[in-house]
C-alpha cells in the first residue's frame, strides 16, 4: 500500500481558489491511482507503490450549488512513503472539466525523453488550437490572434491585480487631462514658460534635469548614446555624398588645425542619418498638416569627451533649399533644427526600437514559444517567464496606440498610413546582427567611444545572460546533433523565420539551428529583447518626452528653406499644440510607470525547472546580476544625469508595459 502526501500551491491574484472539487490522478511507471479529490494538503492512498512518478492528470467538477470558476494552479508536490518528492510546475489556468494532463518537472529535448511522444505532441496540438497567427499589415511581423484582451487564452490575459493597476494609473491620466484643461484657453502654446506651466516639472529630478538642459548641444549629442534611443549613431568614417559638410564646420571645436578627414580618421566625428523616414507620409492633427524630416547629424567628440552636433541637414537630398544648420547660426535657428531631428526622432524611435523591434518581435517569440514548445522542453522552461502579459500588452497596444483612433496614430506625424510604411521598411531593413548587442557595437563603430553607458551595461548584461542561456542548454544539448534532430526546436525557429522576419534570408535570421552555439546565441538575443533591449527603449520615455519641446510627436510647420527666419514665435508654431502635448506626456507617464506585480529580470518566481544543474544556473545568474546592479548604482552615484535604464533592478524580464 503506498500512501502519498499531495500539497497544492494555487495563484492568481486576488482570487487563488476554486469554488470547484479538484481531482487528481497519480500516474506512476508501475501504475496510477485513483481519480481522488484533493485540497491544498491532503492524502492519496493506492493498494500499491505506483514506483517513478510520471504525470498527474487533473480535472474539476461543480458542485450542484456552485457554479463554474477558473482555478489557476501554481505547482503540486507529491511526497512519497519512500521519502521522494515530485514536483509538478502547473502554472495553467483550469477553465473547463476536462482532463489536463501535466509531467513531473524534469525538462528533457524529444530525442531524450523516456515517455510516450504522444503526450508532447497533443500538448502542442491544443496549444496551436489556442494560440493563432493574424496577418493584419502585409509587411509587418504577423500576432496572435485575438479581437481583444478578453479573447487571449487565459494564461496570456492580464491577472487581475495587473488590469487593476493599468486602470488606476490611466484614470490618474484622465482626471489630470481634465483638471488642466481648465487652465487652458487657446490650444497654441505662448512660449516655453506656459509649457513649464503645464506641471510640476521638479517631482521628477531626471525630467527637470531635462527640462533645464534640452538646449545645450552636449546634452542633444548626449542623448544618442544615453537617451530614448542610443541605436542611430554610428561612427563616421566616410562622408555621405548627400551631405557636403565642409572642413571650416569643425574648426571651432579642433585645437589647431585639422580637417574633417583627419577628425574622422582619429574616430571623433560620429553620424546620425534618418534616411529611413525618407518620404514617409505625414498625416493632418486638428486639420493642420504635419511634417516629418529625414535629417543626417554630424557629432563631434571633443577633447574633454563630449559628443556636440556639429552640423544638421534637415532632408536627405542637397540643395539651396536645404540649408546645412551650424552651431553659428542665430540661437533658434539652431534650436529649430535640433527639435525637427528630435521629432524624427520621436516617430523613429517609437515605430521601429520600440515598437518593432521589442514588442512585435517579443510577440513573435511568444507565439512560437507557445505553438511550439510542450511544456516539458528545457527552451520552453527557460522563456516562457521571458514572455509574461506580452501578447496582452501587445493586443492592448494595436487597441488603443496604433488602432486608427489610437493616441499614436492621432499625435505623431507619421500616425496613419505613415506608420505602417515606416514599419514595413524597418523589416525589410532588419539584420540579425543588429540585435545582438556585441555585433551591432562593433558593426556601428561604437566600441570606443568614452560615456557609452547603454553599450557598457548592454555589454556586461549580454555577456552573463549568454552564459547562462548557454549553461542550462549545454545541460540539454551535448552535442550539435541533439539540435539537428529536436523537431520541435526546428520548428520553433521556422516559426519565427516565417512569421517574424517574413522569410527574408537578407535579415541574416536563421530558419533551422545545426549548432549548440548558434542555438545559445539566438536564445539569448530573444530573451536579451524582450527584456534588456526594451527597457533601454521604453523606461525612459517620460524622462526625456516629458518636457514636449525635447522630443515633440510630431513638427506642425515644413522645415526652414532658408536660414535668417528663426524665432520663438516660429519654434512655438512648430511644435504640438497644447491638447496634443498633453494627451503624448500622459501616454509616456503611463507606459514607463513601474506596477505591484512587476518581476526584475533574472528573477523566476515560477518553479519551472525543478533539476539541481538549472537552478544551480539560476542562483549563479542572479549572483552576477546582482553584483552589476551594485557597479551600477556606484557610478551613477558621480553622473550628472545617471544612467538607470539598465539596471537589473529596473530591467522587467519581459514586455510587460
Amino acid at each position: 500500500m503506498g500512501t502519498y502526501e499531495v500539497k497544492v500551491d494555487t495563484a492568481g491574484g486576488i482570487f487563488p481558489k476554486t469554488t470547484n472539487y479538484i481531482y487528481m490522478r497519480l500516474v506512476g511507471e508501475e501504475g496510477e491511482s485513483d481519480s481522488t479529490w484533493i485540497s491544498e494538503k491532503c492524502e492519496i492512498k493506492t493498494d500499491k507503490s505506483l514506483g517513478k512518478l510520471q504525470q498527474i492528470v487533473i480535472h474539476k467538477e461543480t458542485s450542484f450549488y456552485m457554479f463554474s470558476d477558473d482555478w489557476l494552479p501554481e505547482k503540486i508536490e507529491v511526497k512519497t512513503h519512500k521519502n521522494e518528492t515530485y514536483i509538478f510546475p502547473l502554472y495553467t489556468w483550469i477553465t473547463d472539466g476536462g482532463k489536463h494532463y501535466f509531467r513531473e518537472g524534469q525538462a528533457f529535448i524529444p530525442s531524450e525523453d523516456p515517455f510516450d511522444p504522444s503526450s508532447r505532441q497533443e500538448e502542442i496540438s491544443k496549444r496551436q488550437d489556442a494560440y493563432r497567427w493574424k496577418t493584419s499589415e502585409k509587411g509587418i511581423p504577423d500576432h496572435i490572434k485575438a479581437k481583444d484582451t478578453d479573447d487571449l487564452p487565459k494564461d496570456a490575459q492580464f491577472t487581475f491585480s495587473k488590469a487593476t493597476d493599468f486602470k488606476i494609473e490611466a484614470i490618474k491620466g484622465m482626471v489630470w487631462d481634465k483638471v488642466k484643461s481648465f487652465f487652458f484657453g487657446d490650444n497654441k502654446w505662448s512660449g516655453f514658460d506656459e509649457i513649464g506651466a503645464m506641471m510640476d516639472y521638479s517631482k521628477y529630478k531626471l525630467l527637470d534635469y531635462v527640462r533645464n538642459n534640452w538646449k545645450d548641444d552636449d546634452f542633444f549629442g548626449y542623448q544618442f548614446l544615453n537617451g530614448l534611443n542610443p541605436m542611430v549613431i554610428r561612427r563616421c568614417d566616410t562622408l555621405p555624398d548627400n551631405f557636403p559638410v565642409t572642413d571650416d564646420m569643425i574648426s571651432q571645436y579642433s585645437k589647431g588645425p585639422s580637417s574633417l578627414d583627419q577628425e574622422m580618421k582619429c574616430g571623433n566625428i560620429f553620424l546620425c542619418d534618418y534616411e529611413i523616414l525618407d518620404g514617409v507620409e505625414t498625416r493632418k492633427i486638428h486639420g493642420k498638416q504635419q511634417y516629418l524630416t529625414a535629417p543626417l547629424v554630424l557629432l563631434y567628440k571633443t577633447t574633454d569627451d563630449k559628443l556636440v552636433p556639429i552640423a544638421i541637414q534637415l532632408k536627405q537630398e542637397p540643395g539651396a533649399d536645404n540649408p546645412i544648420f551650424l552651431p553659428t547660426d542665430h540661437h533658434y535657428e539652431w534650436l529649430l533644427a535640433k527639435t525637427f531631428v528630435r521629432s524624427a526622432e520621436f516617430n523613429l524611435h517609437q515605430l521601429n526600437f520600440h515598437l518593432l523591434r521589442t514588442h512585435l518581435l517579443a510577440e513573435v517569440f511568444a507565439v512560437s514559444t507557445r505553438r511550439n514548445l510542450p511544456m516539458v522542453h528545457p527552451l520552453y522552461k527557460l522563456l516562457i517567464p521571458h514572455t509574461r502579459y506580452t501578447l496582452a500588452i501587445n493586443v492592448l497596444a494595436r487597441q488603443m496606440l496604433i488602432s486608427e483612433h489610437g493616441v499614436f496614430t492621432e499625435i505623431a506625424a507619421s500616425g496613419g498610413e505613415g506608420m505602417f510604411q515606416l514599419l514595413r521598411r524597418s523589416l525589410s531593413k532588419i539584420k540579425y546582427r543588429s540585435l545582438c548587442i556585441p555585433d551591432d557595437i562593433e558593426d556601428r563603430g561604437m566600441d570606443k567611444i568614452p560615456n557609452f553607458y547603454y553599450r557598457d551595461d548592454g555589454m556586461k548584461l549580454w555577456n552573463s545572460l549568454h552564459r547562462f542561456v548557454s549553461g542550462i542548454l549545454k545541460h540539454y544539448y551535448k552535442t550539435d546533433k541533439d539540435v539537428k534532430a529536436d523537431a520541435e526546436l526546428q520548428d520553433w525557429i521556422g516559426d519565427i523565420f516565417k512569421h517574424g522576419f517574413l522569410s527574408n534570408k537578407k535579415s541574416g535570421i536563421p530558419n533551422k539551428f545545426t549548432t549548440v552555439a548558434d542555438l545559445v546565441k539566438f536564445v539569448t538575443m530573444v530573451i536579451f529583447t524582450g527584456s534588456v533591449q526594451h527597457s533601454a527603449v521604453n523606461s525612459g520615455q517620460f524622462d526625456f518626452g516629458g518636457w514636449m519641446p525635447n522630443l515633440p510627436s510630431s513638427m506642425g510647420c515644413p522645415p526652414p528653406t532658408k536660414k535668417g527666419k528663426a524665432s520663438e514665435a516660429t519654434l512655438m508654431e512648430a511644435l504640438p499644440n497644447k491638447s496634443v502635448t498633453r494627451r503624448t506626456v500622459e501616454t509616456l507617464y503611463l507606459l514607463t510607470q513601474t506596477y505591484s506585480d512587476f518581476v526584475a529580470f533574472g528573477d523566476y518566481p515560477e518553479e519551472h525547472f525543478t533539476e539541481k544543474e538549472p537552478r544551480r544556473r539560476i542562483e549563479a545568474f542572479q549572483k552576477e546580476l546582482k553584483q552589476l546592479s551594485d557597479e551600477i548604482k556606484k557610478r551613477n552615484k558621480k553622473l550628472d544625469f545617471p544612467y538607470e535604464y539598465l539596471d537589473p533592478e529596473k530591467i522587467g524580464n519581459s514586455v510587460t508595459i
